[in-house]
């Protein structure tokens, strides 16, 4: 980290809907930090400074990602880069080298795994040498989910010793649209998938981004079924193939606390009985439609009123080899994909950059910060965690 830096974080791609909504939450909650934006328009820039409030003497600091010299420039500035532009497949990667050679700390919302593991095996031993923490997934994909389990960890350590090597992540209830960023990651990822063997290779394996380590096999979570634990029909979750990847990759980076043989699997709870199954197939169906024309486009997303009223409850259950759990919630109290992930990744950023302690290198959230991230989101972000 540039312990000489300008800033402690930049805000890149402020004048798009999600980045706007970060730099708004910095300048309203935390107007001791020094912070900016940086964008390809000074203009569109200066319009996002002046509607959410920020100082007038605020900096803006025009950068592109057709322009990697531009890259290169802003972030020897600032001990932190968060971007949101993306498809980060196709707009990140000069950042991610940039960051990695000059030491300074890069966050991203990334959901793309097969990206992900391309950058991790381009760039992890730079940003190790550099100390610059790459931190890639810090939105609703994937820190709850991250978290959720590790905290559910923590309580099964507490009751039975140790934790335990199956763990359940479950979708209990969710208003909000996911974001336009989501469906063209999506397009994107299809798209290289379809030009590269190895981009597919890579989104079909639960440890594409654990290089050296494949664990057991996984529940593949890709059919309607009944979850006879729960009592209750489960559909596939949208995001479980980002999300479960980064949860094996935060247990991996931690020494594998979890276990070898750690199983962890995500679905969405519909009910019980032929209504909760008929609600299982119409979310598989609607999982089939996502990214199809008339959803968000990137840059776009839901008012604020619409915002305040999403919400989520996610349920993690750990399973002792006895029979014996735990349950643990993890609640947001704003839509998933805008309203919450804003406040998630500006509080990750700072959460970051306060705790210098943590290595160069490419990291999951979770792993990288902990408990310390679990209170700051719980101070700071609108999320509770909750042993039930």
């Amino acid at each position: 980290m540039n312990p000489n830096a300008e800033f402690d974080v930049i805000v890149h791609g402020a004048s798009g809907f999600t980045g706007r909504l970060v730099a708004e939450h910095l300048a309203k909650h935390h107007p001791d930090v020094r912070w900016t934006m940086s964008g390809r328009s000074a203009d569109k820039l200066a319009a996002v400074r002046d509607e959410i409030g920020a100082s007038a003497d605020t900096p803006l600091i025009v950068a592109d990602a057709d322009d990697p010299a531009s890259l290169r420039a802003m972030v020897q500035r600032t001990k932190a880069v968060l971007t949101t532009v993306g498809p980060y497949q196709l707009y990140g990667s000069d950042l991610v080298a940039a960051c990695a050679e000059a030491g300074t700390d890069y966050l991203d919302l990334c959901g793309e795994p097969a990206w992900m593991r391309q950058m991790i095996d381009a760039h992890e031993a730079a940003a190790k040498a550099s100390g610059a923490r790459i931190l890639f997934s810090c939105g609703f994909d994937s820190i709850p989910f991250e978290l959720g389990v590790w905290f559910v960890q923590q309580e099964a350590a507490k009751r039975f010793g140790g934790p335990v090597a199956r763990v359940k992540g479950r979708v209990r209830a969710m208003r909000g649209t996911f974001s336009g960023g989501t469906a063209a990651s999506l397009k994107a990822t299809l798209a290289a998938a379809a030009r590269d063997p190895q981009v597919l290779e890579y989104l079909k394996d639960p440890f594409a981004l654990t290089p050296d380590f494949a664990g057991p096999k996984q529940p593949h979570g890709a059919a309607v079924a009944f979850d006879e634990g729960l009592d209750q029909w489960t559909a596939p979750f949208v995001m479980a193939a980002i999300n479960t990847r980064n949860v094996h990759r935060s247990n991996w980076l931690m020494g594998q606390p979890y276990g070898a043989d750690f199983v962890y699997d995500e679905m969405v709870l519909t009910g019980p009985g032929e209504a909760g199954e008929a609600a299982a197939r119409a979310v598989t169906a609607a999982n089939a439609s996502m990214g199809a024309e008339g959803g968000p486009k990137p840059g776009e997303g839901p008012n604020l009123e619409e915002r305040k009223a999403g919400f989520y409850d996610l349920l993690f259950v750990a399973l002792a080899p006895d029979g014996r759990q735990v349950r643990a919630s993890v609640k947001g109290d704003k839509d998933p994909g805008y309203g919450s992930t804003s406040k998630m990744i500006a509080e990750t950023a700072l959460c970051l950059v306060d705790t210098p302690e943590v290595a160069g290198g490419i990291w999951t959230p979770g792993a990288a910060l902990r408990g310390k991230l679990v209170e700051r989101l719980r101070e700071r972000a609108g999320l509770a965690f909750a042993v039930e």
